[in-house]
């Protein structure tokens, strides 16, 4: 189980024992908001937890819970999934509670993320698949040296309307 420290935050592997914190996340009114998954009951998030499992499994992912130093406070979860070895790219995911929006831990988790997934996981190209409306996520992402590459506009259907998706990547400079 691969954990990852920095000075404010430990990242460690989600497991089954997790599913709580999981649901706690993706049925958070404000946190799927922009988020392309979620659950309402804590038996439907096993989905969520299968899916982790599978992508680590198939060597196509890795997510982390985030949490305090302490591993007493989950904070919320990042990763890489979708990765495409052979063109060596991945998408980058995370969902943060929103009780500890504005204090820099996104940025932080997800610059230690990113490293790894350059690092240890060999890519080449993060991509950041945002709705054009989430304003603070494209914010965060510019804030992390992603840029914006152009709009899928109409591409997905959400609550029974289209949306469009914003693109954003980040090279390695490794």
């Amino acid at each position: 189980m691969k954990k990852i420290e920095t000075p404010r935050l430990l990242l460690r592997s989600i497991t089954i024992e997790d599913i709580n914190h999981i649901f706690n996340g993706l049925s958070h009114p404000k946190v799927i908001k922009y988020y392309g998954v979620n659950f309402m009951t804590l038996e439907a998030t096993k989905e969520q937890m299968d899916w982790y499992e599978m992508h680590e499994k198939q060597g196509t992912g890795k997510w982390w819970l985030v949490c305090s130093p302490d591993n007493q406070v989950v904070y919320g979860a990042g990763g890489i999934n979708d990765v495409d070895k052979k063109n060596r790219k991945g998408e980058v995911g995370f969902w943060l509670l929103p009780e500890y929006w504005g204090n820099g831990f996104m940025k932080e988790a997800m610059n230690a993320i990113i490293n790894y997934g350059f690092e240890e996981m060999n890519l080449h190209r993060i991509e950041g698949f945002v709705e054009s409306t989430n304003q603070n996520c494209k914010n965060g992402l510019r804030k992390m040296n992603f840029e914006y590459e152009g709009t899928m506009k109409d591409c997905e259907v959400k609550n029974g309307k289209f949306i469009s998706v914003d693109i954003y990547a980040r090279i390695s400079s490794f």
